[in-house]
């Protein structure tokens, strides 16, 4: 697995995530049929906490610029559908439930769609479970990963909260994932405050992280 850091540079975006973690115990759905034609490239991503419905500032920015590295491919967008709110407790396993089944939805239907997973702060969480947890088979139809501001337990809030275990990116999956984490960012760092967890964008970790997918396409 690819982590980046990179030197600050502005705020954006702050969206705080990471409470007392429990294990997941929500069976993840089945997949569902889509009359969607199949695009080239399918970016799955989970947007940050209370951010509105949709990919979030991030992920809007990260797929932009993959879109601009990818020639005519055609680039499909899934925002994934969950609260994104923080009860950590429900809101992570919703959004996993709903990421796994359009994975396993577009590997059924769509075969030959490279599909990138992403998210950012508590949506990176999302992206942890399902790589944790999906059908082994499934790794095979996505060509990257991309996360940023990942919960981490050396984070500062992980810790003060006593969270306990958090997610990871699965051992199939971590070849192929960048983890882009702000330094100083303390929901992936141990840093104490929140402006870095904002700068993604302004960063340019979120072109970084296009890059490195493109590459993988």
């Amino acid at each position: 697995m690819h982590t980046v850091t990179a030197r600050p540079i502005s705020g954006l975006l702050g969206a705080a995530v990471v409470a007392a973690w429990a294990p997941l115990t929500a069976a993840l759905s089945l997949p569902a049929a889509t009359a969607a034609p199949c695009s080239d490239v399918e970016v799955v991503f989970a947007r940050g906490t209370t951010e509105p419905p949709g990919v979030g500032g991030v992920g809007q920015a990260f797929i932009d610029s993959l879109r601009s590295q990818v020639g005519r491919r055609t680039v499909g967008v899934y925002p994934v559908n969950y609260p994104a709110t923080d009860n950590f407790r429900s809101s992570i396993p919703a959004g996993a439930n709903d990421a796994s089944a359009h994975v396993q939805s577009m590997a059924a239907n769509c075969p030959n769609t490279r599909m990138v997973l992403g998210g950012y702060s508590q949506g990176a969480a999302v992206i942890d479970v399902i790589t944790a947890q999906m059908p082994p088979d499934m790794a095979s139809h996505v060509a990257a990963v991309a996360v940023f501001g990942n919960p981490s337990a050396s984070g500062t809030f992980a810790r003060a909260l006593s969270a306990g275990a958090l997610p990871a990116i699965g051992p199939l999956y971590a070849p192929k994932t960048i983890d882009m984490c702000m330094p100083g960012d303390p929901i992936c760092t141990g840093g104490v405050g929140m402006g870095p967890h904002g700068q993604y964008v302004q960063s340019g970790m979120t072109n970084q992280a296009a890059t490195f997918a493109a590459s993988r396409l």
